[in-house]
C-alpha cells in the first residue's frame, strides 16, 4: 500500500534560532518542503519524480522556542491527474511537560514529471489513495 503520510521529529537547538530566540522561518520552510517532509510524502505516495509546483499558503501560527521538540507531519489531501496537494503541519512539544501546540501549517502542490521535467500522469495513485482511505 502506498503511504500518504510522513512524520519527522527534531529537537530545537540554539543554532536553529534567530536573534529573537525563535525558529528561523527559512529553516521551517526547508523542513516543510525542499528535501524534507512534504517532498518525501509526495515522492513515496506517487513513486515518481516529483517537483514543487506551488506553496499555496504558509501560516506561522506561534513561535517555535528552544527546549522544545517539533513534530513535522504531512499527508496527501487531494490527488489529480498530474498534481497532488500535500498538507504539512508542525507541532511544538515542550521537552519537560505534556504541552503541545500547532505552530506552522502549509499546503504544497506537487506534480509528477518525466526525465525531461515534463508533466506526466500520476496514473493509478488516485485510485489507490481512495482505496486506502476506505480501509481506515
Amino acid at each position: 500500500m502506498i503511504s500518504s503520510k510522513t512524520t519527522q521529529y527534531r529537537v530545537m537547538f540554539p543554532r536553529d534560532l534567530n536573534n529573537n530566540g525563535t525558529l528561523f522561518g527559512g529553516l521551517a520552510m526547508q523542513w516543510l518542503d525542499l528535501d524534507e517532509v512534504a517532498y518525501i510524502t509526495a515522492t513515496l505516495f506517487s513513486g515518481k519524480k516529483i517537483v514543487t509546483v506551488s506553496v499555496c499558503k504558509v501560516n506561522f501560527i506561534a513561535p517555535v522556542l528552544l527546549n522544545t521538540i517539533v513534530e513535522i507531519s504531512s499527508d496527501v489531501q487531494k490527488v489529480g491527474s498530474t498534481k497532488m496537494e500535500v498538507l504539512v503541519e508542525i507541532y511544538q512539544e515542550d521537552m519537560y511537560s505534556n504541552s503541545r501546540n500547532k505552530v506552522v501549517d502549509a499546503t504544497f502542490i506537487f506534480a509528477a514529471v518525466d526525465e525531461d521535467n515534463k508533466p506526466i500522469r500520476l496514473m493509478d495513485s488516485k485510485v489507490e489513495f481512495e482505496v486506502k482511505n476506505d480501509l481506515i
